[in-house]
């Protein structure tokens, strides 16, 4: 048991220095194409860790397999997208990179504490933070020819990595305690340090 632990603290440690380079433009803009947008999200600390996030959530706290697992994960991909679409079309959202940090906070903190929402409060919860990490896709993307391919591999990534965090919350829902906790405690701290940087 110390061993997990001290190896779960060890990655927690790793990762945290990855949040200097998890905002957005990471990768100077060179998205296109389907392989660059999938790989894009699994890339940047921010996206990845959300995205894992809301599947962990959605499992932990889910009444039920279906379709219970489905609501924050579904809304999370579409309101993705249509942030996406919203910023290749040049609208323009105020404090887009303090928003991602919050959405980290956050979700963090609901993995932390397992707290149970309606269907609809869910959906609107994660909806409302992928709207600003789609946004700031879309900003990337506004100059780059290819962008509907580089979006669908980016659409294609976020669900594989709701899929992993669903897996992991799922086969985590009875085992000990601690460990769903400390991984939302990184996603916490993740959020914190980028909040930090970006305020």
């Amino acid at each position: 048991m110390r061993h997990s632990t001290s190896k779960t603290l060890a990655l927690i440690a790793l990762l945290l220095p990855l949040a200097a380079s998890a905002h957005t433009g990471v990768d100077g803009g060179l998205h296109h194409g389907f392989v660059t947008g999938f790989m894009h999200p699994l890339t940047g600390a921010d996206h990845l860790a959300a995205m894992i996030a809301v599947g962990l959530w959605s499992a932990l706290a889910a009444r039920r397999a279906w379709p219970d697992l489905l609501w924050a994960p579904l809304a999370f991909a579409g309101m993705l997208l249509a942030g996406a679409l919203a910023g290749l079309a040049g609208v323009q959202l105020p404090a887009v990179e303090p928003m991602i940090a919050a959405s980290l906070l956050v979700l963090g903190l609901l993995v932390v504490t397992r707290v149970r929402l309606p269907a609809v409060a869910a959906m609107v919860v994660v909806g409302v933070f992928a709207v600003f990490h789609g946004v700031a896709h879309g900003y990337e993307l506004a100059s780059e020819e290819g962008a509907a391919l580089t979006l669908a591999g980016m659409v294609c990534a976020t669900v594989l990595l709701h899929a992993i965090g669903i897996a992991f919350g799922w086969a985590l829902r009875h085992a000990n305690a601690w460990l769903p906790r400390v991984a939302g405690a990184a996603v916490v701290g993740l959020g914190a340090t980028l909040l930090a940087q970006a305020i």
